[in-house]
């Protein structure tokens, strides 16, 4: 499975953002999709996930009511819609696809990863 993270930029306090992951390549495998971020100098962190057939959601929470993930299966495609954004949610956004139903929100979970797109958020 081949994942592209694309929709990342430089937006003001308050602003939003929408990210967007496209999956290829063996997608019939895929029971779950996240998203995680990195900040500099610290660890990656769970954000989202969402299964791929029901579509349940898992949300940090440090982003609920902020954020949504959602997914377009006949595109393949896995959504993160960023609203209310803080400086706090600067960092690198990775999409992440899971052929197991393991921890949603632990890295090791999860098989997949794509190169990441960056979010800056400015005060």
């Amino acid at each position: 499975v081949q994942l592209q993270a694309s929709g990342g930029g430089l937006v003001q306090a308050g602003g939003s953002l929408r990210l967007s992951c496209a999956a290829s390549g063996g997608t019939f495998s895929t029971i779950r999709m996240g998203w995680f971020r990195q900040a500099p100098g610290k660890e990656r962190d769970f954000v989202a996930g969402i299964t791929w057939i029901g579509g349940i959601t898992s949300y940090a929470d440090s982003v609920k009511g902020r954020f949504t993930i959602s997914r377009d299966k006949g595109m393949n495609t896995v959504f993160l819609q960023l609203t209310s954004l803080k400086p706090d949610d600067t960092a690198v956004y990775y999409c992440a696809a899971a052929r197991n139903y393991g921890a949603v929100s632990m890295i090791r979970s999860y098989d997949y990863w794509g190169q990441g797109t960056q979010v800056t958020v400015s005060s």
